[in-house]
């Protein structure tokens, strides 16, 4: 096979070009989630130190833990936009995570179950994007076997 017929890696990854579309949109999905744990995060902090919470000390500690836990998609929100490798797996990880968070809210009562519809639809999708082939290339990543001395 000519080098015409089978792509090279530096023919399917151009840093220079328009970054695709589904890395933009993956990279949306994270970034929205990353801002609503955020504002969760802090609305629970808040709460913790004005209101009158049951335990202040849990409040304030969840709030502070899902303040940090919102830099895991925030950081992987901005990688995946300036087209870093290692920012996948954050992101994926992210998607991964909020599949039993949404089941939990699902089989909650009231407003829960719309929230967990829409954070399943939100993972899913994140985590199609992020396994698409387009992504993958744009972010030079190589799938098994697709070494240095790999076989065309």
């Amino acid at each position: 096979m000519s080098s015409e017929q089978t792509p090279t890696p530096t023919q399917t990854q151009d840093p220079a070009g328009p970054r695709p579309r589904r890395l933009t949109y993956a990279a949306a999905l994270a970034g929205l989630e990353g801002l609503a744990l955020l504002v969760g995060g802090v609305w629970m902090l808040v709460l913790g130190l004005t209101g009158a919470p049951d335990d202040r000390q849990q409040a304030v500690t969840g709030g502070v833990t899902i303040v940090v836990l919102a830099l895991l998609p925030l950081l992987a929100a901005r990688g995946l936009l300036a087209r870093r490798s290692w920012s996948r797996g954050p992101a994926v990880i992210t998607q991964v995570l909020a599949l039993p968070v949404a089941y939990n809210l699902i089989h909650a009562d009231g407003a829960a179950i719309p929230a967990g519809i829409a954070l399943t639809a939100v993972a899913v999708a994140g985590l199609v994007l992020l396994v698409n082939g387009e992504t993958t290339r744009a972010l030079g990543i190589r799938g098994p076997g697709a070494g240095p001395g790999a076989q065309k």
